[in-house]
């Protein structure tokens, strides 16, 4: 095998290898890239809840949203937690009624809680099958008879796949 040969073909390896790694790092570019917040949507739907819906102790609250993304859903949590010192999550940018999480129809006085009645706290992950950009999500969410009656946030908290989230906090009312 004469030398000239043996260089040629190493050039044509080296070459054909170059290639290869240039086609491997443009297919990888910024379009692959899931670099975008998923999002939690009420179009073509009725959402519920919405913000200061009231509710009763024993209903049940049928959880309706829309989630996109531009290339793939993960998962999502709702939480519920108690709002009696009036904290804010809100996520309502253009409700400015209920800006700060608080409703118009918020209670003035504190309750007085009877014996045995807790604060209601839920908190249940679910997770969205593969492959899925648009996600109807409809939970029915049991609200349990011997809770505080009361302010209470209803959080949604949105993930992809590649983990960006976006978060809806929603102020709820619970009374008898």
């Amino acid at each position: 095998m004469n030398m000239k040969y043996l260089f040629n073909k190493i050039r044509l390896v080296s070459l054909l290898m170059a290639l290869t790694t240039i086609a491997v790092v443009a297919s990888c570019s910024k379009d692959d890239k899931d670099e975008t917040n998923p999002v939690i949507t009420d179009i073509g739907i009725v959402a519920n809840p919405v913000n200061c819906q009231m509710y009763h102790r024993g209903d049940t609250i049928p959880f309706r949203y829309v989630f996109e993304d531009d290339m793939e859903l993960g998962s999502y949590n709702i939480e519920i937690h108690d709002n009696s010192d009036h904290h804010s999550h809100s996520t309502e940018g253009n409700d400015h009624d209920h800006e700060g999480g608080e409703c118009t129809h918020d209670h003035e006085e504190e309750h007085e809680h009877e014996a045995g009645e807790q604060h209601w706290v839920y908190n249940e992950s679910f997770e969205i099958p593969v492959g899925q950009r648009h996600y109807e999500a409809h939970v029915n969410i049991a609200i349990p008879i011997d809770i505080a009656e009361g302010d209470y946030h209803f959080m949604i908290r949105l993930t992809d796949r590649a983990g960006w989230q976006q978060l809806k906090a929603i102020a709820i009312i619970i009374e008898e």
